[in-house]
């Protein structure tokens, strides 16, 4: 049996649109230096984060 990692224990970055704090997701383990959204919809909003600051 394989060891596992406490939801706790993984890393976790800051939303640049909602400012919200997001966790590792396995379908981002290739990815994760690039990621910046934590969703879809932040995604989407990127261009109006851009303006409110």
């Amino acid at each position: 049996m394989r060891p596992t990692c406490s939801k706790s224990d993984l890393p976790e970055k800051i939303c640049v649109v909602c400012q919200r704090p997001f966790t590792w997701r396995k379908k981002w383990q290739d990815c994760w230096d690039e990621v910046k959204y934590c969703s879809e919809r932040c995604r989407r909003r990127r261009s109006q984060a851009k303006n409110d600051s």
